[in-house]
Formats: structure tokens, sequence, C-alpha cells
């Protein structure tokens, strides 16, 4: 869909009530809506955190986070997504909600991984076996070892 703005025309493409915005070679989400009142809430456009930096090395960041899980006696959970991705900054900011942080931030060191247009870190995803063809946020559990104990099944729920 293309729109009119400022004398200018913009493309938004729209998926299950979420509208995103080419910028240079990057989506952005532009615009989103639900159906139903829910109590998970994404941040406003404005407001959205940028949760998966392009220029981050994912082996770098998951050797981090398994250096600080070994000293803290923690897991890492690795979530798989995109800037792009609406439930990636809904899950985000529940990860935030005061019935969450504390148990999330007492047992788990996460590391958000980035998947770019579903090009990027997939030998990441083969790794620690997430099927990506299924959708993010997709997450991995691993011990301070960096043994997988946990990814979502390849079929089912």
């Amino acid at each position: 869909m293309a729109l009119r703005k400022n004398g200018g025309t913009k493309k938004y493409y729209v998926t299950v009530g979420q509208g995103y915005v080419v910028q240079g070679e990057t989506w952005k989400i532009a615009a989103e809506q639900r159906e139903a009142e829910t109590r998970l809430k994404a941040p406003a456009p404005a407001e959205r955190k940028d949760l998966y930096p392009a220029d981050v090395d994912a082996h770098k960041e998951i050797s981090e986070a398994l250096t600080t899980a070994a000293k803290s006696h923690k897991r890492v959970l690795l979530i798989f997504g995109g800037n792009w991705c609406y439930d990636c900054h809904v899950l985000d900011e529940a990860f935030h909600l005061p019935e969450i942080a504390p148990t999330l931030n007492r047992n788990f060191v996460v590391a958000h991984i980035d998947i770019g247009e579903y090009n990027k870190n997939l030998d990441v995803a083969k790794k620690y076996e997430v099927p990506l063809e299924r959708g993010v946020p997709a997450a991995a559990v691993l011990d301070s070892d960096g043994k997988l104990l946990f990814q979502p099944k390849k079929s089912g729920v």
C-alpha cells in the first residue's frame, strides 16, 4: 500500500494488523493494531528500543552471556528476533513487568540474537536447534556451560 504524506509517497506493508515501512534497507514497524485489548503492550514506535543492534556479533554476545551466567550461577536465555518484529518488542516489555522481571533477572542472562530479514545468524539458530521457520520471537535456554537445555519443538506446540 502506498500513502501520500507531505508531498511524498511512502510504502507501507501490512500484515496481521501490523504496518511496516522501508527506510533505506531496513524494515520498521510503522503502525500496529490489535483486535482485543491485551495485558501485554508494546511500546509506541517512537519509544522502541534497539533490541537487535545490526553491528553486534552474536557469537561474541553469547560468549559474554555465558561468562556472566557462569559467574552469577544463571542460565542464558537466547531470544531470536528482529527490531521489525512487533511480538519481539511485546516480549521485551513483558520481561520488564514487575511480576516477571525479578524472576527473569534472578535466573537468566538474556541475549538478543538478530536474525535480520531471516538472513542473519542462521548458523546460531541452527546450532541451538531453533526453528526460525515457525517465526519469531523464538527462544533457547542454555546452561552456563553452553549446553542446550530447551528449544522450541520443530512441530506441534
